[in-house]
């Protein structure tokens, strides 16, 4: 900067309007996955919707968000609103995007609705809702599965072809019995300290070897006594 230039004062209040206290949105969830959305550009920014089920949905209200557009470097900041629908919408598509195996038929379990209610008011007035998106979500959960069964085959059974939106998929369809999920319980086994052989740290035996490798779980469980 040169030597005694002179700088402007700048305004860079922001006039903030008034917000409709009726302008709410109630996003639903029965999806296992937590949304922890931040969009920085607006205010309120942060949004958190907990994992949910058919048997359990969460929910989360939301109002109307801000922006604020710079129109002059000496005028204030001119604020720019979206709707709590459009927020409830963008909330949902901003975490969806870019998610494994999604289709117009085979989606996430969100959605929502306008309004600021209870999850005992969106059951008994959304039924269909509710049926629909269980649906859809059942559709991406058997994609998931059947991309999992394809990336384990093409592999030969490489563990870094699945992850964990499919192995999320084969527990909520019972699907456990895939070769690709039972190689998921080895990755949580121990080495034995006799062995180093895995082992399942649940059990005081080594499978491999035979011994006792947790004294104090095999007395627990009645398989040994050391009182004797």
């Amino acid at each position: 900067m040169a030597a005694g230039m002179a700088i402007a004062p700048t305004n860079k209040r922001t006039i903030r309007q008034q917000t409709n206290p009726l302008d709410k949105a109630t996003i639903v969830s029965i999806c296992p996955l937590r949304i922890a959305d931040h969009k920085h550009t607006t205010q309120p920014s942060y949004y958190v919707l907990e994992p949910g089920s058919e048997e359990n949905p969460s929910i989360l209200v939301v109002g109307p968000s801000s922006w604020w557009r710079e129109i002059d470097e000496h005028m204030p900041l001119i604020e720019l609103t979206s709707g709590a629908m459009v927020v409830a919408d963008a909330v949902i598509k901003d975490y969806c995007n870019g998610m494994l195996e999604i289709t117009e038929d085979a989606y996430p379990g969100f959605f929502f609705v306008p309004g600021a209610f209870d999850i005992e008011y969106i059951k008994k007035n959304y039924s269909t809702a509710f049926t629909e998106v269980a649906r859809k979500q059942k559709n991406w959960f058997r994609n998931l599965v059947d991309l999992g069964d394809k990336g384990w085959a093409n592999t030969n059974g490489n563990p870094r072809a699945i992850n964990g939106l499919m192995r999320m998929a084969a527990e909520a369809l019972g699907m456990q019995d895939r070769d690709w999920m039972k190689t998921t319980l080895d990755i949580k086994k121990i080495p034995c300290v006799a062995c180093g052989n895995l082992r399942n740290p649940a059990y005081p035996i080594c499978g491999a070897c035979n011994r006792v490798v947790d004294l104090k779980l095999a007395q627990k469980l009645g398989i040994v006594d050391l009182t004797k």
